[in-house]
């Protein structure tokens, strides 16, 4: 896909920078490649820095070793040899610039956006260029869905959800017949269901017994996989997209019990399962509100919830995460755990919802997706609303 000059140029002066600097060296920041919408068929063995100023023409500097790096993109090219040559050019590529975006997260606070390395963050910063982060920026212009990527990820889900259910019936119909079956058999098949309806996913899915659900990724393997059996605990995590370009993912997890649950089981998933519904109640409220709502206040409104119970110590991870061609996705994560996500939560959006207890014995996670459109937030697929009698 092109670079949208003018989108980019215009969302720059609405956040009130003066600039976006794009560097690479070794195809380390894929996400520059993507916003500028240009690909290199080569070894990218030297640095190349790309300025995209609020106003005015862009401008590269590439080396002399790979003076047409460049080329594919808008804008005059200046070239380097020495480093004294390098910082000479950097210094003339960004005169007047006095606030600029790149690839940099403070304290590594969002990993998903930190491509560019401290040394040249210190390089810039020593040219007398304030740096931030484009983390507001890439979500904008990388996580943003439109009609055929929502399309996509229904579609995904109706047959995500289909394949959820005949795990289940699978389970259920080989333990009546007193059939031994395992998690990693369990996982096989639901790989097969994925390829028999048009699926693909990267790995996965999770398919845990017990005390592995405690795990959030466990991984069951062939020759070590648990036996599941009647009164046993089951998760499944599953995600999964139209095997097809430019799909998105649909990403759910669902839990059920051979048998009759305990009172501690139903107990545990219900407090999951309240949780969940704060955080996409939260989100709900906002968008229908207009009101600006950040990563870090969804994970509160779940979080909060586990914490009052007097569960917060098993609650591990973050409440949910970004969804888009990678099933983690380049958008605001739900999120005040493992970072303080500030990035606000912004319409065409989806994200993952999955608050969870890990106990010793069994864990629960309900895990559901969240769209946010220009005037509402939907949840877009089956949601669980009591244990699976399996």
């Amino acid at each position: 896909m092109a670079m949208n000059l003018e989108a980019i140029q215009s969302e720059l002066r609405k956040q009130k920078l003066d600039g976006w600097l794009f560097f690479d060296h070794h195809k380390r920041d894929a996400l520059a490649y993507r916003v500028l919408g240009f690909t290199v068929d080569r070894h990218v063995t030297r640095r190349w820095y790309y300025l995209i100023p609020a106003e005015g023409e862009p401008a590269g500097l590439a080396h002399n070793v790979e003076p047409g790096m460049l080329d594919a993109l808008p804008g005059k090219k200046a070239h380097y040899s020495s480093w004294q040559d390098q910082i000479s050019g950097l210094r003339t590529l960004l005169r007047g610039q006095r606030r600029v975006a790149m690839q940099y997260s403070p304290n590594c606070a969002i990993p998903y956006v930190s491509m560019v390395d401290a040394g040249t963050v210190e390089l810039v910063r020593s040219l007398g260029v304030e740096v931030v982060s484009s983390a507001d920026l890439i979500q904008y212009f990388e996580a943003r869905w439109n009609e055929e990527s929502l399309e996509s990820h229904l579609e995904a889900g109706r047959r995500v959800d289909q394949a959820r259910r005949r795990a289940f019936e699978m389970i259920g119909g080989k333990i009546r017949a007193g059939a031994a079956i395992t998690e990693h058999e369990v996982q096989q098949f639901i790989r097969k269901e994925f390829e028999r309806t048009g699926l693909a996913t990267a790995d996965g899915p999770i398919v845990a017994v017990n005390a592995h659900a405690s795990d959030p990724h466990y991984e069951p393997a062939a020759d070590s996989s648990a036996t599941i059996s009647a009164g046993d605990f089951v998760l499944i995590d599953m995600w999964a997209k139209l095997d097809q370009p430019q799909s998105v993912y649909y990403d759910i997890t669902w839990t059920g019990v051979c048998g009759e649950p305990s009172q501690k089981m139903r107990s545990v998933f219900a407090i999951v399962r309240d949780a969940r519904d704060r955080a996409v109640e939260r989100v709900k409220r906002a968008v229908a509100a207009k009101e600006e709502i950040h990563g870090f206040e969804v994970d509160d409104a779940a979080r909060n919830f586990i914490n009052e119970q007097g569960y917060g110590k098993y609650f591990v991870h973050r409440t949910g995460h970004s969804i888009g061609e990678d099933i983690h996705g380049s958008g605001a994560n739900m999120d005040n755990l493992e970072t303080h996500d500030e990035r606000t939560v912004i319409p065409w959006t989806c994200f993952s919802i999955e608050p969870g207890i890990y106990l010793p014995d069994f864990g629960v996670r309900s895990e559901l997706n969240v769209f946010v459109g220009d005037h509402e937030a939907i949840v877009t697929g089956e949601i669980q609303r009591e244990l699976v009698i399996i």
